[in-house]
């Protein structure tokens, strides 16, 4: 009897083990609930599964028993929201494959799954502040910002980046993290564009915060809204509504403390770069969020050619149809391209698919809407709002659209 005890709990831990790791590396409730229904049915389990941005709670049963019987083991595990990690996320999903075929035996998958949460390498979080300047830079340019601008968006980043790994360690700091960047951020790319140099201030504000502009989150939670996943759904929509309410407040207030300094911002601006900066900022921005998606050095190249692509679909379809069925259809073909590499090569379809769109996620279009209702505009704010629903459903249908083009083999 000890012994079937013990080895419950050993299938149990690792799928456990597993799904803390999924979450942790950013999988979304519908996709972590089918891999966790999967794995723990391969392993004799019944496991019935709820994933939240901040918790799961699993419920274990030994397969052929009654429907209504009690669970034999049930386990809530608190978490803070997960961040997409490629590499992690890629080694979770080989190391629960092994372990089903057999390969890779059970006890040893529940260590290489522990071993996995080791923190980040000093290398490794260096680059990650390099890439926040990048992408906030790389953004700029393909907002036909001036030359000037692309340097001081690039000044910026690279301070956000500096905060954003003192907040690692420092709890109140982490809190007010958004605020504080979008403060910082505001009152010097004011004082500059007033004593120094013009710039194209709200291109400039916008870019130097764009890394953290959850427009990912707010994709994800309409994704699981409209699977039925209401509750993760609810949290991770209000949990991004709290981050643009945080970047929205500190820029009004920078942008209000200038006017009191009297601080006045010149209505000129340099001339916009030329259009090869545009893609070479395009290629730059792809580079980078290969960086901030911790993509493994095999995967690079895929990822960068995956942000490439949504964006030339984004900019063909819109040119076409109109921006709204442009994002569309660069979802459509995201989401078919995703699955089929996936069932191609036996590996997560979110190499692709979470590169792919992070260009066309409308966090910028929030953080308008946001700060327009802070400044009193309220109707332009409502109809910024409403350019933000037809964005998030566009793509969430391109999305969906392409699981049924091509019909996901694999549930990363």
């Amino acid at each position: 009897m000890n012994d079937a005890v013990s080895e419950l709990k050993v299938r149990v831990g690792f799928v456990i083990a597993l799904a803390r790791r999924l979450h942790e590396y950013g999988t979304a409730a519908p996709r972590l609930e089918e891999a966790i229904g999967k794995v723990s049915a391969r392993l004799g389990l019944v496991c019935d599964v709820l994933s939240t941005p901040t918790s799961i709670v699993l419920s274990f049963s030994e397969q052929g028993r009654d429907l209504d019987a009690v669970a034999d083991i049930t386990q809530v595990i608190r978490l803070a929201p997960g961040e997409v990690n490629l590499r992690r996320l890629c080694a979770v999903d080989r190391i629960a494959d092994e372990v089903i075929d057999g390969s890779l035996d059970l006890k040893k998958g529940y260590r290489q799954l522990l071993e996995l949460g080791r923190p980040a390498s000093p290398r490794t979080r260096w680059l990650t502040v390099l890439s926040f300047g990048v992408a906030s830079a790389s953004v700029a340019s393909l907002l036909k910002a001036s030359w000037m601008d692309l340097l001081v968006v690039a000044l910026l980043g690279w301070m956000i980046g500096l905060l954003a790994l003192g907040a690692e360690r420092r709890a109140r700091l982490a809190h007010s993290f958004e605020a504080v960047s979008a403060l910082l951020a505001t009152t010097i790319a004011t004082l500059f564009s007033a004593f120094v140099a013009p710039l194209t201030l709200n291109a400039v504000i916008l870019a130097s915060l764009i890394v953290l502009l959850p427009g990912m989150t707010l994709t994800t939670a309409v994704r699981e809204l409209s699977s039925q996943h209401l509750v993760s759904g609810v949290a991770r929509m209000a949990g991004a509504t709290a981050t643009l309410l945080k970047l929205t407040f500190g820029a009004v207030a920078a942008t209000q403390l200038c006017r009191v300094l009297g601080v006045e911002v010149p209505a000129t601006a340099l001339p916009p770069v030329p259009i090869w900066v545009e893609w070479l900022g395009l290629l730059a921005a792809a580079l980078s969020f290969a960086v901030l998606f911790r993509s493994a050095p095999r995967d690079g190249p895929l990822v960068v050619a995956s942000v490439m692509f949504g964006y030339a679909l984004t900019r063909l379809g819109g040119a076409q149809f109109g921006p709204e069925f442009g994002v569309f259809i660069a979802g459509l073909g995201v989401g078919a391209a995703s699955n089929l590499y996936a069932t191609l090569y036996q590996r997560p379809g979110a190499v692709i698919r979470e590169p792919g769109i992070i260009l066309l996620v409308p966090g910028s279009v929030g953080f308008k809407s946001l700060s327009f209702v802070f400044e009193r505009d309220v109707f332009l704010g409502v109809d910024t709002a409403f350019s933000l629903i037809a964005i998030l459903v566009s793509l969430v249908a391109g999305l969906l659209f392409g699981d049924l083009l091509v019909p996901p083999r694999r549930s990363l």
